[in-house]
């Protein structure tokens, strides 16, 4: 059970694309931004997104914490996530340079907001960064 509960789970497409390399002017920018670490520690529940883009995103375009209910979240988590461990388990056709690991999200776990929260706020910006549709009915507004 403690396994099911201690889960790591790293995004490495954002190392994917910016190891793929973009003008040396956006590197700089890129090696100034900090990884976002999704934790519990209570649950020894620990994800790392190292996705370029996302700490600005969560900063500075995701609504405060608090806007959102933790049972909204939730509900929301629980569908992308169910739509995003599909996509990582039907590698033919989906791109596994963005869907490379399965997320352990349970849902009878009480993970808290902050993990909830911060869980949402990237799949909608991975929505909008790789032009995907994780589905729900949920529309995200535009990046730019």
């Amino acid at each position: 059970m403690k396994l099911l509960k201690q889960v790591i789970f790293l995004f490495t497409a954002g190392i994917f694309f910016w190891a793929c390399g973009s003008s040396p002017r956006n590197n700089q920018n890129v090696e100034k931004e900090k990884p976002v670490v999704i934790a519990n520690d209570s649950l020894e529940y620990e994800i790392t997104i190292i996705d370029i883009g996302f700490n600005t995103f969560l900063n500075s375009i995701a609504k405060p914490e608090g806007f959102y209910s933790q049972n909204y979240l939730e509900a929301r988590n629980s569908v992308w996530v169910f739509e995003w461990n599909q996509r990582v388990r039907n590698p033919q056709q989906f791109n596994t340079s963005i869907y490379e690991n399965t997320i352990d999200y349970q849902l009878n776990t009480d993970y808290g907001y902050e993990v909830n929260y911060k869980l949402f706020n990237y799949f909608l910006f991975a929505q909008q960064k790789y032009k995907m549709n994780l589905g729900g009915g949920f529309r995200t507004n535009r990046i730019n």
